[in-house]
Parts: structure tokens; C-alpha cells; sequence
């Protein structure tokens, strides 16, 4: 964990902090990444928190990816890329930095405040990976005359596998993932009913 006061100043310090430990760990080749990872996070908690508040970096090693945490102490959740486009000219630059190198990424309260992360690859293909088990299911969808059987549990957790694949595939062709789901909520709920 690296402490820090968020301050311009101390962005460079985050980039140091990782470029180092990426290097201890035999992860460099995502070192840049990870570092404009850190610099966007850190710089989101100055606008968006404040100057000088404290603040706290966290990187882990976890399988193939680099996950990198920012915490700070304000329990206010970044806005979804859709809601901050339609507030802002400058149009949420660091989350779709962010959204567009990291396979993952997103935000949870904490006991103390909030943490924003991101996961980067350390495998470059994985992320690819993602995007090619929705291309097969897009392809593979039109083809299915009728569904297998499958117990509720796992049903709900293949569910939620193919829409985190297509949310995957959407982003890496630079569409809007929250978007997307949105629009999709609103055309189950008009079906639905």
C-alpha cells in the first residue's frame, strides 16, 4: 500500500511506486499502463475528492493481471461513462482511459470511504479472449432453436458470463458498456411488461 496526499505533486510518486513494484514482481511489460492507470486514478481523487485528502494506492498480483486500488475517503461513486458525457465536455477522460486498457475496472464502498480499481493483463491476449467468447456467442446466438436444460444456479451464473463477455466485446471495440445495459434494462422492462 502506498500512502499518499492527493496533490499533483504526488502523482509521480504513485508512477514510481508502481514502475517499481511491477519491476519486483517480473510484470514491467504492463509497467506504462499501469502507471497512466495510477496517474488517472490519483488525479480522479483531486478533482473529485479533493486536494490534500488522503488517499491510498493498492496494487496486487493476481493470476495473470496487475489490479491497482485507489482509496480515498469519500463514499461518492464515479458517475457511469454515460452520465458524465452528458455533463461534462471533457467526457470522464480518465475513466475511459481507464476502461479502454484495463479488462476491468469499476468502484465499491468501503468501510472508510470508496476504492476505484482497475485490472490490466498481464497476458495481453486475455483480454482478447473475453471479447472472443462473445463474438462466438453473438455468432452461435441466431443458431440455437431451443434452450438446454440447466439448473436455476447455473443458468444465472452462464447468464451472467455471456453479459460480461458482450460488455468485454462492447468496450474493446469502443463502445459504452453501461450504456448498453441501460438500454437493455429499459427494453427487458418494456417487454416484460
Amino acid at each position: 500500500m502506498v500512502p499518499f496526499e492527493a496533490a499533483p505533486a504526488q502523482l509521480s510518486v504513485l508512477r514510481r511506486a508502481v514502475r517499481s513494484q511491477l519491476g519486483c514482481w517480473g510484470a514491467s511489460a504492463v509497467a506504462e499502463e499501469a502507471e497512466l492507470a495510477a496517474t488517472e486514478l490519483g488525479a480522479n481523487v483531486i478533482k473529485h475528492v479533493g486536494r490534500d485528502v488522503a488517499a491510498s494506492l493498492v496494487l496486487e498480483l493476481r493470476n495473470d493481471r496487475v489490479r491497482l486500488e485507489v482509496h480515498d475517503r469519500s463514499r461518492a461513486l464515479p458517475a457511469s461513462l454515460a452520465e458524465v458525457c452528458a455533463e461534462n465536455d471533457e467526457c470522464g477522460r480518465g475513466l475511459h482511459l481507464i476502461a479502454a486498457m484495463a479488462c476491468d475496472w469499476g468502484s465499491v464502498r468501503t468501510a472508510t470511504g470508496k476504492a476505484v480499481w482497475c485490472e490490466l493483463a498481464l497476458k495481453p491476449a486475455e483480454c482478447e479472449e473475453r471479447a472472443g467468447c462473445a463474438a462466438a456467442v453473438l455468432s452461435a446466438y441466431r443458431q440455437l432453436s431451443s434452450t438446454s436444460e440447466l439448473d436455476p444456479a447455473a443458468l444465472d451464473e452462464t447468464v451472467t458470463d455471456v453479459i460480461t463477455d458482450l460488455l468485454h466485446w462492447l468496450a474493446a471495440r469502443g463502445g459504452d458498456p453501461d450504456g448498453a445495459l441501460g438500454r437493455a434494462q429499459m427494453h427487458y422492462e418494456a417487454e416484460a411488461a
